[in-house]
């Protein structure tokens, strides 16, 4: 083989490693690429706290079907929940305002969209939908007892059950949706508070 063949047969090599080099990050149309470790890193964490994040809604929204339910059970009781219930529905819709799903970091739509975007946290309408994205189960029927007193003592337990599980949660979640967990946890102590030892005062 002459020297000009085997400098042809190099390039055209080389040319062809390059072509397959393309086709494994990138595909014209802004059709699917595999991502970057540094993309798959950040869909990593988006997803992380968007499973906290998904965690804390399903918390207050079950604390506002207590609510609900306990409204049901016993209307005198309005005038004195009211209050507590809005502030309860505050947050819940508060600590899902960052989104609780995640669009994988693979799922480019168009060319030149920025990889990182895709892995951020989306917000999704219910709470119905669990942290690996299946269907959740239907609640089961929220059970108020009948007599009022105790019904508030169920509230202040369900009250100081949501603020233990929010400051757990802390650890695990980002400075500023930690400040929100500390606030949210607060709250929710002081609620039970207001439900049981503050209603003797």
């Amino acid at each position: 083989m002459t020297t000009t063949g085997r400098r042809a047969l190099l390039v055209a090599g080389a040319a062809a490693g390059v072509t397959a080099l393309a086709g494994c990050t990138s595909s014209p149309g802004g059709q699917a690429r595999r991502p970057s470790a540094a993309e798959r890193e950040a869909e990593r964490v988006a997803r992380a706290e968007a499973a906290l994040r998904l965690r804390s809604v399903t918390a207050a929204r079950g604390l506002l079907e207590r609510y609900d339910a306990t409204f049901a059970a016993h209307p005198a009781l309005a005038s004195r929940l009211t209050p507590l219930r809005r502030a309860v529905a505050a947050h819940a819709k508060a600590l899902g305002e960052g989104g609780t799903t995640v669009e994988p970091a693979t799922a480019t739509t168009s060319a030149g969209a920025s990889p990182a975007a895709s892995a951020s946290p989306s917000v999704h309408p219910s709470a119905s939908v669990s942290a690996s994205g299946k269907p959740a189960a239907p609640a089961a029927p929220v059970r108020v007892a009948a007599d009022p007193r105790a019904a508030l003592q169920e509230l202040a337990a369900a009250e100081r059950g949501a603020s233990d599980g929010h400051t757990a949660a802390l650890l695990a979640a980002p400075p500023e949706y930690a400040r929100l967990l500390a606030s949210v946890a607060a709250a929710c102590a002081a609620h039970a508070y207001l439900l049981t030892e503050g209603a003797r005062a």
